[in-house]
């Protein structure tokens, strides 16, 4: 059996999650092999996730979303980085979780990024989901080099809020210190920069923006926008994924000439999961909440659809399952398996989901695990 479960958000980690099963299979079927791969969809545990698979952690203390520095890294691999963007500049990072959607800004991101290149790094890994911030990118290109003046040729302060005195751009330095280095972005979402499908109208609200602040981003974006066609004589704005991050991804695109790529495709040819499943009965993969969500490129359904391609049968584990059976087979998951199932007081699952997780994978072996006879 291979466990490849995502984190359980606020609870366990990948690694955590397929210990735990992992106790629970042995107990039923002593037997058994079980082996554990973690992995993420670029979001937050994407950096565990690849430190987990063997990645080295290198840490950082970089620029938090509202200014104030934070412990982070980026993991190494020989010449490949993989930097979390949710670490360092996402809402877990904000101090006393007090929301800042006009000023909060993607510089550490950058901050890493450099360190990352810095060190030797030629390929960097950038994991983009859970952004607490709407700035367009701009703190990632700055922290790279980029310089980004007012018209008086001043430095602008941090934040999206701040692009509406965006003047000039400037990015020599930025060119040299990308030079010979590949960027490749995590990203699950394919909204534009700008407009009613954008980063401010599709995720300002989760930041703290109200609708006002939504509006006024919005228009803040797309003067960054202009000013970056301007600069890169092409327009990158309503590129699928643009708006990803807060506009993360717009500069990764526009400024960084990275590629694109679905999070959990790239995490799992990152960690090795398709070299593992030789041999394989079985693959549990899980995450918090089954959910529609699951449906649309989130690691629990990039997991089944890799081990379905390779013939392998796959189930869930879960904090708690709002898929129905259909929803389940397309997914290309054979069953789920649900801490409520044991206990329906979801606080009580929050709290201490382990020796549930132990109890389902007894369940799991004794459900899918085929009986070995050894002569």
């Amino acid at each position: 059996m291979v466990v490849a479960s995502d984190k359980f958000k606020g609870t366990l980690s990948s690694d955590e999650v397929a210990a735990a099963v992992r106790i629970g299979v042995l107990r039923a079927r002593p037997e058994a092999t079980v082996e554990s791969v973690p992995v993420a969809d670029g979001g937050d545990g994407t950096l565990a996730a690849a430190v987990a698979s063997g990645f080295e952690l290198v840490p950082v203390t970089a620029t938090g979303p509202t200014g104030e520095p934070v412990r982070s890294g980026f993991a190494r691999r020989g010449e490949v980085a993989v930097v979390e963007l949710a670490d360092v500049s996402g809402l877990i990072r904000l101090p006393g979780a007090s929301l800042a959607p006009m000023t909060a800004t993607s510089r550490g991101t950058g901050e890493l990024v450099a360190a990352a290149i810095d060190s030797g790094c030629t390929r960097v890994i950038l994991g983009i989901g859970g952004s607490a911030c709407t700035d367009g990118g701009a703190g990632l290109v700055r922290a790279l080099g980029g310089r980004l003046l007012d018209g008086n040729g001043t430095g602008l302060a941090e934040g999206g809020a701040a692009l509406t005195a965006a003047a000039s751009l400037n990015l020599t330095a930025l060119h040299e210190r990308l030079a010979g280095v590949a960027i490749v972005v995590a990203c699950d979402v394919d909204n534009p920069l700008t407009g009613p499908g954008g980063a401010a109208a599709t995720y300002g609200g989760q930041k703290g923006a109200d609708l006002k602040q939504i509006e006024q981003l919005d228009t803040t974006l797309t003067r960054w926008a202009d000013l970056v066609a301007r600069e890169t004589a092409r327009d990158l704005r309503d590129t699928a994924g643009a708006g990803a991050a807060g506009g993360v991804g717009f500069a990764a695109l526009a400024l960084l000439g990275a590629e694109l790529r679905p999070g959990i495709d790239l995490m799992l040819d990152l960690v090795g999961f398709h070299q593992q499943l030789t041999g394989v009965d079985l693959v549990v993969t899980g995450e918090g909440a089954l959910d529609e969500q699951t449906l649309h490129g989130k690691a629990a359904a990039g997991v089944a659809a890799a081990a379905g391609a390779a013939g392998i049968p796959v189930v869930a584990v879960c904090g708690i399952n709002r898929l129905d059976p259909d929803q389940l087979r397309e997914a290309g998951i054979a069953a789920a398996y649900a801490l409520t199932d044991l206990e329906p007081d979801v606080r009580r699952c929050i709290a201490d989901p382990a020796p549930l997780l132990r109890q389902l994978g007894e369940r799991i072996a004794a459900d899918h695990l085929p009986i070995v006879s050894f002569p």
